[in-house]
């Protein structure tokens, strides 16, 4: 299997969300405020400093809010701040208590302590008196009060920027909004504005993310805000970051070379311009005859004496920054459409005229809003591309859209997001609606989605589109409601009629919420669905459930939008009331958990398949596991196996006739023994939903149950061309593929011989893929469509993935020298490790009296043994002939789990007159093998045996027409060493108890 690079595996090729996560890394978690009480009663009026700070966090949405200790005195202030690691900043006002605040801050710097140190003062007398002493240098900066309590945030925010900048702006090319402001009381004024409206701006965006993670995560992508002082500092930032600025804003007269320059924020804004035209600048001064110099170098201009110069400041930045809607403009500035989030974006630029298009092109409109509202990579695409690379509007037109929706389709792979309708990309989303927990089967089929977006599988199969469906998920607080609000639970526990239950559980209404969700999900996805459950324990470590709840599918095909919600909810209704079905409540009895604990999620899955007249179906289905249990030479059991069969996945999951093969050796495939076999044996009939005319009635329940069709119907489908091949009556051979005329037989050879399809190698990485990313074994069910309309690529679709249980069994047990009379049965070939010395009781198919044609009623019979043991609480072996839990009744015995699942050890003996290799990549085996049941196959060659003649002599407990139930006073022992793969049974006081 494909070997993954450590770091790459573990950091992966992050999304865009998952980079952000890292964004922000040094935060101001502990703030040391030097001040006496009487300046902290200043700060806030009513005196409450915490508690106002706190509320200006909460209304922005801040979720990081530092801790404040206070001190009144400068010595203090010194001893505390010297404490390693526990202040990120140290605020203190002029006054110290028993020192000014330039000693205070000479000390603390003195003693070699790095954490920052703000001035914050409370007059212009003050502050003016410390830039006539020259003493602003003892501090990292210097703020007035002027009655704002957001400059605490500002002084915050402004401290958490400088540390971050560089990080986050290679991270993602977080934005930054440059202000170059020399004079205290301006800034001190600016920047509680400036970054109140970016923080605000930025929690209008939230709303917007994907998800609840991914909207939080959008907060820490908010821009940067730079303050610098002089030219120099300015210029060295606008250079390094010029790339990611979003604008600056600039006073004109600041220090240059030391010395006061009238004309410096001219110069600035003259190379800002010259390199950067489209980065948008705001000069300021108190002399309004700068105005036309500025906007003569493309810069707009505020005059700093207006009386309301702060709604102008904030006006400029919604409008030139990309706060705010998108506004669609004529070249005369006559507003023509407007935009909120991207998909609105997308539908106005179908819509606006050429003449805007062009306007808004050739200034960079579309990427500096983008930039702003954090949508990086899209603005990057967007920028290089000017509108003299277009022959046409119409082709800048139409590569905005084609930006946008791969865009959108991007932002939604890999990711769980909230259910929206109007966001909801019917190709590709994988949506909730409703909290609680996904269940089992979606948890694992939404990492499985991120494994696959991160490490881009589909760039290596570049031939492939390889996802998952595009699916919904009810969350299991839908689920707790619906029960609770209909009085279902006690009910449903109680009850032993599984169709009382389904008649209550349909009579029952859906929360109008989620109805209307889900109606709103059915406008935009006509196609079949399959609606599947998603218990809480399903797929879970170490009890799968696997197969013992309901999956049902719909045609969602009729001209009536009401009735396709009726349909998708009485499926919806069928699914949770299988949480209490008697066969569930037998498999719960066997497991350490109650039924209560259980609690059911739904996934709601656009159904792979195409459509052949009135049938939908994929061309084919199948399961893969990373062990495999039965290797034979040159396979490793670490190579995997895979089991597939043409149609609907019913067939590999029932342990039906499939085409099973190692992912590593795909040419090695597993056959039955002779041409005879194949004919006999193979997949001869298959699965599909077959699909009533749209406007018909069907009968309740009827629209939900698959057709069998058989392989005519198939190859008159088109869908064998690549799976099939041609039995020749003449030579009494098997000719691969379909040219030939003749009988068609399902081999998948074109596949795994000739590579028409890569399926092997998807399989093969994908297996390695999600193996590395759960830590242990997997399984995974997956369906494949190459019938796909002409220029669109074949589609692989996983459909599940779970874990499987492989005990690491530490302890290796020999296989004692017994002889073989001693023995009820040796094998080679055994699931399982360990010694069994606590069974007296034995059910058994008589290898003698088993006839094929009667296998259903065998199940009969052993399902009643196993219902009787289960109750005295009595573990069992189980011994029986062909495969136990096949869906082909001629092929073994169709027990359900739940008919065994009070067995311990399990043994099955090849048929009399077929070879049929031991079932895998079935839900039946799946259980067995998480419930740790020892499962040893026994084909009469190399030494192994069943003593059939011993057990026949045997007198019975209790007789039924094919099989027996027998009970010994002395205990069997059953010996396995897993790790040789060989086992022993041993006749009832054969054993010394202690496994030999």
């Amino acid at each position: 299997m494909k070997q993954f690079n450590k770091y790459e595996f573990e950091h992966g090729q992050s999304t865009r969300f998952q980079r952000f996560q890292d964004l922000m890394p040094r935060r101001v978690r502990e703030i040391l405020l030097v001040s006496s009480l009487y300046d902290s009663f200043i700060l806030s009026e009513d005196g409450s400093f915490y508690e106002s700070l706190l509320s200006e966090y909460l209304g922005l949405g801040l979720t990081h809010m530092p801790q404040i200790t206070r001190v009144s005195n400068g010595s203090e202030a010194v001893l505390m701040a010297t404490t390693p690691n526990r202040f990120d900043l140290i605020i203190t006002s002029a006054r110290a208590g028993d020192m000014n605040a330039n000693e205070l801050s000479r000390r603390i710097k003195g003693v070699g302590v790095d954490t920052p140190v703000i001035l914050l003062t409370y007059d212009n007398r003050e502050l003016n008196e410390l830039v006539k002493s020259g003493r602003v240098s003892d501090f990292d900066k210097v703020f007035i009060w002027q009655g704002d309590f957001r400059v605490f945030l500002a002084i915050i925010k402004f401290v958490e920027d400088r540390w971050n900048i560089e990080a986050d702006t290679r991270q993602v090319g977080v934005q930054s909004i440059i202000l170059i402001e020399d004079n205290v009381k301006f800034y001190s004024s600016y920047l509680p504005l400036i970054y109140t409206a970016v923080l605000e701006h930025t929690t209008e965006l939230i709303t917007e993310g994907v998800n609840p993670a991914h909207r939080l995560l959008r907060m820490r992508a908010r821009p940067k805000i730079i303050l610098c002082g002089n030219y120099e500092e300015a210029w060295g930032y606008f250079e390094k970051y010029h790339a990611s600025v979003l604008g600056v804003i600039s006073d004109i007269e600041f220090p240059r070379g030391g010395e006061l320059d009238k004309e410096a924020g001219f110069e600035v804004t003259r190379q800002i311009k010259e390199s950067h035209a489209d980065i948008p600048v705001l000069l300021q001064s108190r002399d309004v005859s700068a105005r036309a110099r500025a906007e003569a170098l493309g810069a707009q201009f505020l005059q700093k004496g207006s009386a309301v110069l702060l709604h102008e400041l904030k006006r400029f930045m919604v409008h030139h920054f990309g706060f705010g809607d998108f506004i669609f403009r004529l070249h005369d500035g006559t507003v023509v459409g407007r935009a909120g989030d991207l998909r609105s974006l997308e539908d106005q630029i179908y819509v606006v005229p050429d003449e805007c298009l062009e306007f808004h092109g050739a200034r960079n409109d579309f990427s500096i809003w983008l930039k702003a509202r954090t949508e990086f990579l899209l603005a990057h695409r967007l920028r290089p591309v000017k509108l003299s690379d277009f022959e046409t509007t119409a082709g800048l037109r139409e590569h905005l859209i084609n930006r946008l929706r791969e865009h959108r389709r991007e932002q939604h792979q890999g990711s769980i997001i909230d259910f929206d309708p109007d966001t909801f990309d019917e190709h590709s989303s994988f949506a909730r609606i409703g909290g609680g927990s996904l269940g089992g089967k979606a948890r694992g089929l939404g990492f499985a989605n991120s494994l696959i977006n991160a490490y881009g599988l589909e760039r290596r199969f570049d031939e492939v589109r390889i996802s998952i469906p595009p699916s919904v998920v009810l969350g299991s607080d839908v689920y707790d409601q619906f029960l609770e609000e209909n009085g279902l639970l006690d009910f449903a526990t109680q009850s032993e009629d599984d169709d009382e239950i389904t008649e209550r559980f349909l009579e029952a209404r859906l929360p109008e919420i989620y109805t209307e969700a889900l109606n709103a999900f059915l406008y935009s996805v006509r196609e079949p669905l399959s609606v599947r459950s998603s218990g809480l324990l399903e797929d879970s470590q170490f009890m799968p459930f696997a197969g013992v709840y309901e999956t049902l599918m719909i045609p969602n095909n009729h001209h009536d939008q009401e009735l396709r919600l009726q349909d998708l909810l009485e499926a919806i209704k069928r699914v949770y009331a299988s949480t209490f079905y008697q066969q569930v409540k037998q498999y719960i009895k066997s497991t350490p958990y109650r039924l209560e604990e259980e609690k059911m999620a739904v996934i709601i899955q656009k159904l792979v398949g195409t459509r052949h007249e009135n049938r939908y179906y994929p061309d084919f289905s199948g399961v893969a596991r990373s062990h495999n249990f039965y290797p034979i030479k040159p396979m490793k059991d670490s190579d995997g196996i895979a089991s597939v069969a043409l149609g609907l996945g019913k067939t590999v999951v029932e342990g039906g006739a499939t085409v099973r093969f190692c992912p590593r050796y795909p040419k090695h495939i597993v056959h039955f023994s002779s041409v005879d076999d194949v004919l006999k044996y193979s997949q001869n009939e298959f699965f599909a939903l077959e699909l009533p005319e749209p406007g018909s009635l069907v009968e309740e329940g009827r629209h939900m149950q698959l057709s069998k069709f058989g392989l005519d119907v198939a190859d008159a489908d088109a869908v064998l061309t690549n799976i099939g091949s041609t039995y020749s009556l003449e030579n009494h051979a098997i000719y691969d593929g379909v040219s030939r005329k003749g009988p068609r037989v399902v081999t998948f050879a074109m596949m795994l011989k000739y590579n028409v399809f890569p399926l092997a190698a998807i399989l093969d990485e994908l297996l390695a893929l999600c193996k590395k990313g759960m830590n242990g074994p997997v399984e995974i069910e997956f369906a494949v469509n190459t019938a796909v309309p002409r220029g669109e690529p074949p589609e692989f679709y996983l459909l599940q993935m779970r874990p499987m249980v492989i005990e690491q069994e530490l302890e290796r047990l020999s296989i004692i020298d017994t002889h073989r009379e001693d023995l009820i049965c040796r094998s080679d070939v055994v699931l399982g490790n360990g010694a069994v010395t606590d069974i007296l009781d034995v059910v058994v198919v008589e290898y003698d009296k088993y006839d094929r044609s009667k296998s259903v009623q065998v199940a009969a019979e052993v399902r009643a043994f196993n219902h009787e043991l289960v109750e005295k609480g009595a573990p069992y072996l189980l011994i029986g002939v062909g495969r136990w839990g096949s869906a082909d009744p001629w092929l073994g015995i169709p027990v359900r789990w739940e008919d065994i699942n009070g067995s311990r050890v399990i043994v099955e003996a090849g048929l009399r007159d077929i070879k049929v290799a031991p079932s895998q990549g079935t839900h039946f085996f799946q259980n067995i093998t998480s419930s740790r049941v020892g499962y040893i196959t026994v084909h009469e060659s190399d030494g192994s045996f069943i003593d059939w003649e011993w057990l026949t002599a045997q007198p019975a407990h209790a007789a039924a027409e094919f099989s027996r139930c027998l009970h010994f006073e002395e205990p069997i022992t059953v010996i396995m060493d897993g790790h040789r793969r060989t086992a022993v049974v041993l006749k009832p006081g054969a054993g010394d108890g202690n496994g030999g």
